[in-house]
């Protein structure tokens, strides 16, 4: 089994790295044969404008981008699709946002049909999402922006192309305590990820640790 867990984050030593690091580790400890990818999606200069060759590929008057069917490609290869990124403004990150844009594209995530009806193309590929906060549990719960990034991300992104969010993880600012125990988490969701591919419904949040 195969894992592609892509990371949105400049800095190579920062903590999400580091998650995205040992939820790997677990991944590979899980059983013979597991294996992942990382994709930096910072360090590779992926280019996440939705520019005009991309409305065209939309509207089906031209080929995708030969960036975007790379990404496509990766993730046909993988059995499950980890996102690993820091909360900036109680969303992800613009670069991964960008790639979401461009590579769940009309043709291959879903198909937008004459009648409107929405065919969801990516009913196999299991998701596991894992976000970064540096706020508080008492602060995302007071203003609500648990709910809020589920709406948006779990059930506006993916359901939307049918595929099955697995896990759906916040780790927060510790109080007192020192934030790579977040490794920890991450090396048990690595170890776990195919399991839960495997089952229906989603893993319990990690909303304080």
């Amino acid at each position: 089994m195969h894992a592609l867990i892509v990371v949105s984050h400049p800095n190579p030593a920062s903590l999400t790295h580091r998650v995205a690091a040992n939820l790997g580790d677990g991944v590979t400890m899980s059983g013979p044969g597991n294996s992942f990818e990382i994709a930096d999606l910072a360090a590779e200069g992926f280019d996440p404008r939705f520019n005009a060759a991309d409305v065209a590929a939309y509207l089906k008057e031209a080929p995708l981008p030969a960036d975007v069917t790379a990404e496509q490609a990766r993730i046909d290869r993988a059995d499950a699709l980890v996102l690993v990124y820091p909360v900036y403004w109680w969303s992800m990150p613009g670069l991964l946002k960008g790639w979401i844009d461009r590579v769940f594209s009309n043709g291959w995530a879903y198909d937008e049909e004459a009648d409107a009806k929405v065919v969801k193309r990516l009913q196999h590929l299991p998701v596991h999402l894992v976000a970064i906060g540096g706020a508080n549990l008492r602060t995302y719960t007071r203003h609500g922006y648990f709910d809020a990034m589920r709406t948006q991300i779990d059930h506006g992104i993916f359901d939307y192309c049918g595929a099955p969010v697995k896990t759906s993880e916040f780790l927060l600012l510790p109080e007192g305590k020192d934030p790579s125990a977040h490794l920890d988490t991450a090396r048990a969701i690595g170890g776990s990820l195919f399991c839960l591919s495997k089952t229906s419904g989603r893993s319990k949040a990690v909303e304080t640790v």
